[in-house]
């Protein structure tokens, strides 16, 4: 992996259960505003989707985007994610 792929997932790792975020909003942490589509290549590469959770980012526009392991389960683990953090806050 690449030092940007390498901070695109720890960035990525830090978002918490229940909230996404955009690839735009990823590549402004990573230092490199306009790289949306690189971190959306770098999260394809995720070796460990389950564990860092590249399913919490999202296009701009709210639209869910691609995922490795298929983006119906990506609308289920966001949703899921969502319900438990309801859970837990109440």
């Amino acid at each position: 992996m690449t030092d940007f792929e390498k901070k695109v997932l720890k960035i990525v790792s830090k978002i918490p259960l229940g909230e996404v975020k955009s690839y735009k909003w990823v590549a402004e942490k990573v230092g490199r505003p306009r790289a949306y589509r690189a971190v959306a290549n770098a999260l394809r590469k995720n070796p460990y989707p389950v564990f860092i959770p590249c399913h919490r980012v999202i296009k701009s526009s709210n639209d869910f985007g691609g995922y490795s392991l298929g983006k119906e389960l990506k609308v289920k683990l966001i949703n899921l994610e969502k319900k438990i953090k309801d859970m837990v806050e109440y």
